[in-house]
C-alpha cells in the first residue's frame, strides 16, 4: 500500500475504473452472445436484438470500453451472420 496521498488516490481510482470496466465489457459479451442465440435459433426479434447489439457497441466504442474498430468488426460479423441465416 503506498504512502503518498496521491498515490494512495490513484489506487482507489484504479479500482473503482476497473470495476466498471470489467462490468461493462461483461455487459457487452453478454449481449453479444444473446445476440448470436438469438440468430442461431431464427426467433421472430432477432432484429430487435441485432439492433439493440449494434447500439450497445457503438455507445462501448465511444465510452472507450472497447476499441471502434472491435465494435465495427462484430457488428459486422452479426449482419452477416443475420443474412446467413435468412438466405
Amino acid at each position: 500500500m503506498p504512502n503518498i496521498k496521491s498515490a494512495i488516490k490513484r489506487v482507489k481510482v484504479t479500482e473503482k475504473k476497473t470495476a466498471a470496466n470489467k462490468m461493462k465489457k461483461s455487459e457487452i459479451r453478454t449481449v453479444v452472445k444473446k445476440a448470436k442465440a438469438s440468430i442461431a435459433t431464427t426467433s421472430a426479434d432477432t432484429s430487435d436484438t441485432i439492433v439493440a447489439t449494434q447500439t450497445t457497441l457503438d455507445k462501448a466504442a465511444a465510452k472507450g470500453y472497447i476499441h471502434k474498430n472491435t465494435a465495427a468488426r462484430q457488428k459486422s460479423r452479426l449482419a452477416k451472420a443475420v443474412n446467413a441465416a435468412k438466405a
